[in-house]
C-alpha cells in the first residue's frame, strides 16, 4: 500500500550580471529609503473586495504530508572509479646527456598520466515500489561501480543499476534485499504554474530535509538535451538533492529534481524537475528493458524565427525546418527534403524543433506517422515508418584576389569564393572566406569557413549568384534572404538581412 496517494543537483551557471543587478537593485533601494525616510504603515487589504469566491493559499503546516512521504526518499551513496591526472607535467623530450634529464626522470616521470581513483559522491531517490525500486538522476549513479541506499529508518541497503537514460537524466535503481518498503506514486495530474511544491532529499548530505514553495514555470529548456520540458520550482534545492522528489500538496510525485539556476552553486530559488509525465514513461521503459527506445525520422532540425518565417513567405514563425535529411534516413525516403517546414505529426501540431523531437521520440521506433509539412507554400503530407533513435545520436536543431566586394555583400559584412577554388571545401557551394565580425552576416550566425549552398532556395556557385538572390529579395520587398549553409557542424538554415527591404 503506498505511503501516499500520490541534486549532487547540477549547476546551471548564472550571468554574473544577474548577480551583479541584485546588489545593485538593493543598494538602491537602501539609497532611496534613507533619502525619503521609510513609508507610513498601511492596513495589509485591498480597498476594494475581490469579485469571485476566494480560497486559502495553502495548508497551514506540510507536516502531515512530509510525515507519510519523507520515508521512501531516500540517499544515494555512490563509489566509482575513474581517471585522474597525476601531477603537474609528463616527462619532456629530453637526452640522458642534459643536465636536466635527471631531474626529470625523478619528478616528472609518470607524473602526468591518467591514475585511476576511487571517487564518492551523494545524490537524492525515492522509492516507487515496495519491492524497492529507486528513481534517481543518471548524473547521480553515471560511472557508479557501488551504489548503496540509505533509507530513512538508518538501513544502508546495497543496490544495482537497473537502467540508465542520458538524454532525460533518469536512473532506475532496485535495492537488493527490498520487502515491503515504503513507496510513494506517481501524481496523475499536471501541476498549474502556482500549485504547491514539497521538495524532500539529501542537500550537501544532510539526509531527510524538507523545502516547500510553488512550481514557477513549465516546459523550461535549460539546454540539457532534446527533449528539455522542465518545470520550475522555487522549493530550494542544493547540491545533493539531484535524483530527489518534488511532491504535490497530497503527498503525489509530480517531478524528479535535477538542476538548479545559480551563480555559486547554491540554491537562489531557481531549480528544475523533470515533469512526473516524462519520467514515468521513461523509468517503465527501463524497468522493462533497461533502456529507453525512442523514434527517429533523421534529419537535422531547427526553429523557424521570424525572420527566416519572413524569407520563406511563411505567415507564422512556427514549425521545425529541416536543414539536412539523412541520407537513407526514414524522412529522405519519404520524400522530405532540405527547406520543407514540418509543421504537424498525425495532426498534433508542431510549433518548434523541440516539440518534433519530443513527438517524434515519444511515438518509438517503428510506428508508421502521418508527416504534415510546408514546400514552397503548399501544405503536404506523407506517411512514414519511424526508425530507431541509434546510440547518442539526436534529431536536434546543428584568400587573396576576391579584395572587391559587391555592395550587397558589402552590406553584410561577407566575403565569398567558389567552393571549388578553396581546397577541401567541396565542389558546390561558395566558400566564406571573411567575415567583419560586426557585420550582419556574423550576428546572424555565419562564420568564416561556412560553405553557401543555397539562397532562396537556389543554388548558389558564384557571388553573383548570391547578390542576384539578396537584390530579388530586395525588390519582392523581403526584409531577409534564407541561406542554407554547410558548416563544421552539419548544414543549418541562417537568414540574413537585406539591405532596404521592407520593414
Amino acid at each position: 500500500m503506498p505511503i501516499a496517494n500520490n541534486p549532487r543537483a547540477r549547476a546551471v551557471k548564472a550571468p554574473r550580471r544577474a548577480s551583479r543587478l541584485a546588489l545593485m537593485g538593493a543598494a538602491a533601494a537602501f539609497a532611496l529609503t534613507a533619502a525619503i525616510g521609510p513609508a507610513p504603515l498601511t492596513p495589509a487589504y485591498a480597498e476594494a473586495p475581490l469579485s469571485g469566491s476566494v480560497t486559502a493559499a495553502g495548508p497551514a503546516s506540510f507536516a502531515d504530508v512530509v510525515e507519510r512521504v519523507k520515508p521512501a526518499v531516500v540517499a544515494i551513496k555512490v563509489k566509482a572509479v575513474g581517471d585522474q591526472q597525476g601531477g603537474i607535467f609528463e616527462m619532456p623530450d629530453v637526452s640522458p646527456d642534459d643536465p636536466m634529464y635527471r631531474f626529470f626522470k625523478r619528478f616528472g616521470e609518470g607524473q602526468g598520466r591518467p591514475q585511476k581513483h576511487m571517487t564518492m559522491s551523494q545524490g537524492s531517490g525515492f522509492i516507487i515500489s515496495p519491492d524497492g525500486y529507486v528513481v534517481t538522476n543518471n548524473h547521480v549513479v553515471e560511472h557508479a561501480s557501488e551504489v548503496d541506499v540509505a533509507l530513512d529508518d538508518g538501513r544502508t541497503l546495497p543496490a544495482k543499476v537497473v537502467g540508465t537514460d542520458k538524454r532525460t537524466d533518469l536512473a532506475l535503481l532496485k535495492i537488493s534485499d527490498g520487502a515491503k518498503l515504503p513507496y510513494v506514486d506517481w501524481g496523475s495530474a499536471a501541476p498549474r504554474v502556482g500549485d504547491w511544491v514539497i521538495a524532500v532529499g539529501n542537500p550537501f548530505g544532510l539526509g531527510g530535509s524538507v523545502t516547500a514553495g510553488i512550481v514557477s514555470a513549465r516546459g523550461r529548456d535549460i539546454g540539457a538535451g532534446p527533449y528539455d520540458d522542465f518545470l520550475q520550482i522555487d522549493a530550494p534545492v542544493n547540491r545533493g538533492n539531484s535524483g530527489g522528489p518534488a511532491f504535490d500538496s497530497r503527498g503525489n510525485v509530480i517531478g524528479v529534481n535535477t538542476a538548479i539556476y545559480s551563480p555559486s552553486g547554491g540554491s537562489i530559488g531557481i531549480g528544475f524537475a523533470i515533469p512526473a509525465e516524462v519520467a514515468k514513461d521513461v523509468v517503465a521503459a527501463l524497468k522493462e528493458k533497461g533502456s529507453v527506445s525512442r523514434g527517429w525520422i533523421g534529419v537535422k532540425i531547427q526553429n523557424v524565427t521570424p525572420e527566416i518565417a519572413d524569407s520563406m513567405g511563411l505567415k507564422s514563425a512556427k514549425g521545425a525546418l529541416i536543414a539536412q535529411p539523412q541520407r537513407g534516413a526514414p524522412a529522405e525516403e519519404a520524400g522530405l527534403r532540405s527547406g520543407d517546414v514540418i509543421v504537424a505529426v498525425n495532426g498534433d501540431k508542431i510549433d518548434t524543433s523541440r516539440d518534433l523531437a519530443r513527438r517524434i521520440a515519444t511515438l518509438g521506433p517503428g510506428k508508421t506517422a502521418d508527416i504534415t509539412f510546408l514546400r514552397s507554400g503548399a501544405e503536404k503530407t506523407v506517411k512514414l515508418k519511424l526508425g530507431a533513435l541509434p546510440d547518442e545520436r539526436e534529431a536536434r536543431a546543428d584568400d587573396e584576389g576576391f579584395s572587391e566586394r559587391g555592395p550587397e555583400l558589402s552590406g553584410l559584412g561577407l566575403e565569398v569564393a567558389p567552393a571549388a577554388e578553396v581546397r577541401g571545401a567541396g565542389r558546390e557551394g561558395l566558400f566564406v572566406t571573411d567575415l567583419d565580425p560586426s557585420g550582419a552576416a556574423a550576428q546572424k550566425g555565419l562564420r568564416r569557413g561556412d560553405v553557401i549552398i543555397e539562397a532562396a532556395g537556389q543554388p548558389v556557385s558564384s557571388r553573383g549568384d548570391l547578390a542576384s538572390a539578396l537584390e530579388a529579395a530586395r525588390k519582392e520587398g523581403r526584409r531577409s534572404v534564407l541561406l542554407r549553409v554547410k558548416s563544421a557542424d552539419g548544414a543549418k538554415f541562417i537568414a540574413v538581412p537585406v539591405k532596404g527591404g521592407a520593414g
